[in-house]
């Protein structure tokens, strides 16, 4: 994992959920990017999306 992606996992574990908007805040980082590495997050099997892949999207903890 990248630091980026550190800070998004330890931000889930304090405030329980993420949205793409709070990764690109939390990041300093575009839409793109943040979109790109939440992606990975999914791929590695760290963070899950708890429904629509819309702009409103949260992602959590994989055993939440």
């Amino acid at each position: 994992m990248n630091d980026r992606q550190v800070k998004a996992t330890l931000h889930v574990k304090e405030f329980k959920t993420l949205t793409n908007t709070q990764y690109q805040a939390i990041n300093a980082v575009s839409k793109v990017t943040a979109s790109r590495d939440l992606q990975l997050l999914i791929e590695k099997k760290i963070l899950k999306n708890t429904g629509t892949m819309d702009a409103g999207a949260e992602y959590v903890l994989i055993g939440s």
